[in-house]
């Protein structure tokens, strides 16, 4: 047995938590064991600081303490739940990692990829996922989803166009690093969405089961 690192990535609305509970459910059924954990979170220094990235505030956060927030929580996250999860040789699903920060700060912010880049080598050194489900879904229908959740986060609250740079971004990873994508319609009812995880099941237990 050996670990394998899976995240999931995908604008507001599109499924992430709902499929990675089901992803995680499929494998323990196989009998792998499962590591569930998100970013920003993971540990409950990173809970707090999820909190600080995600609440509106009267005071607009800065784009650059934004992104040395979110790696410091992955520093942390990754130090005490995924490198050693890892090590175990457990099966670890990330809701939002590295990506996320190349389309949210990247994309929406706007702020330069080699700046990510550069952050990404130093807290991660080469360490990257093995697979990535992007759930991908137009704009609008990830709106309408969230307008249900009642209060929104400060990225839930952003604009049009924020998302469509961040989807962008997101849908050009996707074609730049195909080995490692997997595209998921997430616009389709939840039971083809997950016919789509199950295609993937048999990747996911030839990898782990070395």
């Amino acid at each position: 047995m050996t670990g394998l690192f899976i995240t999931l990535e995908g604008l507001e609305g599109a499924g992430k938590s709902t499929n990675q509970n089901y992803l995680a459910n499929r494998l323990r059924a196989e009998g792998i064991e499962v590591v569930l954990t998100r970013e920003p979170g993971g540990t409950t220094l990173t809970e707090r600081m999820r909190d600080v990235l995600l609440a509106p505030s009267a005071e607009q956060m800065n784009s650059d303490t934004e992104l040395l927030l979110i790696f410091a929580a992955r520093a942390q996250h990754l130090a005490k739940v995924i490198r050693p999860a890892l090590a175990r040789g457990v099966v670890v699903i990330c809701d939002r990692f590295t990506d996320s920060t190349y389309a949210y700060q990247g994309g929406g912010r706007g702020l330069p990829l080699e700046r990510i880049a550069t952050l990404e080598s130093f807290v991660q050194g080469d360490l990257r996922p093995d697979l990535t489900m992007l759930f991908d879904l137009p704009i609008e229908v990830g709106i309408a989803r969230t307008s249900v959740y009642g209060r929104l986060d400060r990225f839930e609250l952003e604009n049009r166009a924020f998302f469509d740079a961040v989807r962008m971004v997101f849908l050009e990873l996707a074609k730049a690093k195909p080995a490692r994508y997997s595209l998921i319609d997430a616009a389709q009812p939840l039971t083809q969405v997950q016919q789509a995880i199950d295609a993937l099941l048999p990747v996911c237990l030839e990898r782990v089961r070395g």
